[in-house]
């Protein structure tokens, strides 16, 4: 489950694009930030994916990348170009491959070689046609889907639909968000060929007049499993709702909804665009990113740790600038110097001995905190808007170490406080065993 958002320049506060994506994953799953420089490929190299191997190019560009531990591919990323890509899962009545390309795989490889949205949803679709999607997108059980994606740059933004080989795209005319379920129905801009007369072979519908994407290709029983119609209505309604006013802060504010009014992960019966994972929720938002595309010094945000309602997002800079280390640590199971389960710790110890009063507590520090963190952010670029070397990226790469330094001092900070914390009333019991379970499997003690 996932929920990826974007707001063109004609709604946007500046007229830029923004970009935001809550990744959502297994409660234990690890999600790390990864950087790659541009880089050059020998001839007749090969690029060894997830599960498949495939031809390398001879150049991929510098990329920032938020993976889960095990997958080669990312959940969503940026690339130099301010390229920006999030994945969802979806389901349709196409069938699955045993070995392919992961959604996450081809996101990967569309940032690595395109320069624009436009030539990244190519790269995506030619990918697809020749190789497939393919193989389990989780390590512990077979988890199969395929795959819809936002691509946006600086100027544009796509919604791209796959049912395994089959596609549609609709080019975004102001905002647009996507859940884990189709959207695009009788109107797109560009599309497979072929894919009106294949639903039309398959008995989905009688004929062009009435196709519709969403309704042929589409598994509904999947797409309700996954929760997907009330998060992608509310994320749409929030951007319709602030369109002209929308900025990074109010992206942030979005991917850490819980759907407006009261709310308590003790007694949630549903998902949110902040995903907390339950006895009745099986996915857990473990990584948050806001991208801020301009033509000119663009700016990411991302917040490498689960529930973006209790997280800090941190400043991340392109122009080989590169991210902390330490952001790449971490697996199926808590380790201390893992700075995502360093936090995801502070998570569940908020969790199990009362949401409601803790995340408050810790929210009304975190406000002042992010509001240093972008007036740091946004005043190193504007000091460095058209320089170029060696100074600049060690004037852009202090603040992003400052900043990330800051948010795990204050998560351990906040974790040490809660662990004085007496719970004076326990979880329901389904809650509390659902969770003892988890952290008994991650080997965490909360």
């Amino acid at each position: 489950m996932c929920d990826t958002l974007v707001a063109l320049g004609n709604s946007t506060e500046d007229g830029s694009v923004i970009f935001g994506k809550n990744s959502d994953r297994d409660p234990n799953e690890a999600q790390v930030l990864r950087y790659f420089p541009r880089m050059e490929h020998s001839e007749g190299e090969t690029v060894k994916c997830t599960y498949i191997e495939i031809p390398q190019v001879p150049e991929t560009y510098e990329v920032v990348l938020s993976c889960p531990y095990w997958i080669w591919g990312a959940e969503m990323g940026v690339n130099e170009f301010g390229v920006a890509i999030g994945n969802e899962a979806v389901w349709s009545k196409e069938p699955y491959r045993e070995t392919g390309l992961l959604g996450m795989d081809l996101l990967r490889l569309a940032l690595e070689r395109a320069e624009t949205a436009r030539k990244a949803l190519k790269v995506i679709v030619e990918l697809i046609e020749k190789y497939g999607q393919g193989g389990s997108a989780n390590p512990n059980f077979q988890l199969m889907y395929h795959n819809s994606f936002i691509i946006a740059d600086p100027r544009e933004a796509w919604v791209l639909e796959t049912a395994d080989k089959y596609w549609v795209a609709e080019k975004v005319r102001d905002v647009r968000s996507i859940s884990n379920c189709y959207t695009i129905g009788e109107r797109w801009d560009l599309a497979s060929p072929g894919l009106v007369e294949h639903a039309v072979e398959k008995g989905w519908c009688e004929s062009r007049k009435d196709f519709n994407f969403a309704g042929c290709y589409g598994d509904r029983e999947m797409e309700s499993i996954a929760m997907a119609a009330g998060r992608l209505a509310r994320s749409m309604n929030l951007l319709r709702e602030n369109k002209g006013r929308i900025n990074v802060e109010l992206m942030m504010d979005f991917l850490r909804d819980h759907g407006g009014g009261g709310w308590d992960p003790w007694t949630q019966e549903k998902a949110t665009i902040c995903m907390h994972a339950g006895p009745g929720v099986v996915s857990n938002t473990a990584g948050s990113y806001v991208g801020h595309l301009t033509d000119e010094e663009h700016l990411h945000w991302f917040a490498p740790s689960s529930s973006p309602c209790i997280s800090l997002y941190i400043p991340v800079y392109m122009g080989g600038v590169g991210v902390p280390e330490e952001l790449s640590r971490g697996e199926g199971k808590y380790s201390e110097d893992s700075p995502w389960w360093v936090h995801e710790k502070l998570a569940r110890m908020i969790h199990m001995k009362g949401y409601s009063r803790l995340a408050g507590e810790v929210r009304a520090e975190i406000e002042p905190l992010q509001k240093r963190f972008l007036d740091e952010a946004y005043g190193a670029r504007r000091e460095c808007l058209g320089a170029s070397g060696e100074g600049r990226r060690r004037k852009l790469r202090e603040v992003t170490d400052r900043c990330f330094r800051a948010a795990y001092e204050k998560y351990r900070e906040w974790a040490g406080n809660v662990a004085k914390v007496e719970a004076k009333e326990r979880p329901p019991e389904k809650y509390y065993e659902y969770w003892y379970l988890q952290n008994y499997a991650a080997g965490i003690n909360v």
